[in-house]
């Protein structure tokens, strides 16, 4: 994937402009608190439709506007993986205005039905040293991360997931009311349904790529294998060996078994809401949990890995190099673990990449292959 052209308006501290993009990518240069990483930012807003750091539309709007909008062209540049109809580029646009509180999207200057059909259009993949979260914080972290890389890999995933999540919303209401127990159970089907499918894809897809981010940690690491498993919040279902039905008839019973301890606590305690992935360092003999037990640079290691795992996926499943954005990567690993991830980018990483640096002197990677631009009071300066 490539990103040929993105539109700025009234973004955060960026100043509007149009920026064209070389397709070897580029590296913005300069000091803190000067727009970089809302450039980033902004671009990933085309993939997922919202913040990768997790605030509101509403703070996006730069101040004293009513609206942001950004446009991006995106190339597909693999002759044999165009986009869908076979084009060979398509526009992507997102905007939001304060006014009414309305996001409007567009595909190729055509309103998407739903917010859903607009995610994933851009194929890019963030690097920020905050991915540490996806160690260090709580199993809702980790969680978010299956739902991002699956949204983007996996047809019909967000789908369900938001279905998902909207029934068991109402499910969760009508417990807190304290009525009878058939007026949760009411909403059982419906949860099953949804909830069966969000476990079954999160079940395969962690146990087909635990071997692929095994791969990636060693190299990065220098030999130190890692691994991933799902502790699913439906018990019984561990290991990838039932098929949809049998998910729905394990969902089904530990439902019809828990209904005495909900009624109790008022929400619902069983279901893929309360998965945990479980991320192990394999030295040798047994595993530990990183989160618990990894140093600080074997957790950067193992965060960094779950990146490239996620760029690895969108490679595989929809035959492009995805797009990647990396805001000082390099900044938090020490110099024996960034050497090994240039030599693994190196050989990997063979698409665009728009990357962040406050010097020219730590652009770690392809510092002489791609153009320099600077940033001051988020103006970019080519």
């Amino acid at each position: 994937m490539r990103l040929a052209r993105l539109e700025l308006r009234g973004f955060r501290n960026l100043v509007d402009d149009t920026l064209e993009f070389p397709p070897e990518g580029v590296a913005v240069v300069g000091p803190n608190a000067q727009g970089k990483s809302n450039l980033l930012e902004a671009i990933h807003y085309l993939e997922l439709l919202r913040s990768f750091r997790g605030v509101s539309d509403r703070d996006l709007v730069r101040f004293g506007e009513d609206v942001f909008r950004l446009e991006g062209r995106v190339v597909a540049e693999e002759v044999d993986a165009p986009f869908e109809g076979g084009l060979r580029d398509r526009s992507v646009a997102a905007a939001w205005q304060r006014t009414g509180s309305r996001k409007k999207v567009t595909l190729d200057g055509v309103e998407v039905d739903r917010l859903g059909d607009g995610v994933g259009h851009v194929g890019a993949v963030l690097f920020t040293p905050a991915d540490l979260a996806l160690v260090d914080d709580g199993p809702h972290v980790r969680r978010r991360y299956l739902d991002i890389v699956l949204s983007l890999s996996e047809p019909g995933y967000l789908a369900s997931l938001q279905r998902y999540r909207q029934v068991l919303s109402q499910r969760n209401a009508a417990l807190k009311a304290g009525g009878h127990p058939s007026q949760a159970g009411a909403w059982d089907g419906l949860l099953v349904d949804a909830g069966s499918r969000v476990t079954l894809l999160r079940s395969r897809w962690v146990q087909a790529m635990s071997g692929v981010l095994s791969l990636i940690h060693q190299e990065i690491s220098g030999g130190t294998g890692a691994r991933m498993t799902l502790e699913s919040g439906i018990a019984g279902v561990e290991g990838g060996e039932l098929d949809e039905e049998g998910v729905r008839e394990v969902f089904r019973t530990a439902l019809a078994g828990s209904q005495e301890r909900e009624a109790r606590l008022g929400t619902t305690t069983v279901g893929p809401h309360r998965d945990e992935l479980l991320l192990l360092l394999e030295p040798g003999e047994g595993a530990r949990d990183v989160r618990r037990f990894g140093s600080g640079g074997q957790r950067r290691s193992v965060a960094l890995s779950l990146r490239l795992l996620e760029a690895e996926t969108i490679r595989r499943r929809k035959g492009r190099e995805p797009l990647l954005l990396m805001d000082d990567v390099f900044a938090e690993l020490d110099e024996a673990r960034s050497i090994r991830l240039l030599e693994l980018l190196d050989r990997t990483a063979v698409g665009q990449v728009i990357l962040t640096a406050p010097r020219k002197a730590e652009i770690r990677f392809r510092d002489e292959g791609i153009e320099r631009w600077g940033i001051r009071e988020g103006k970019l300066l080519r």
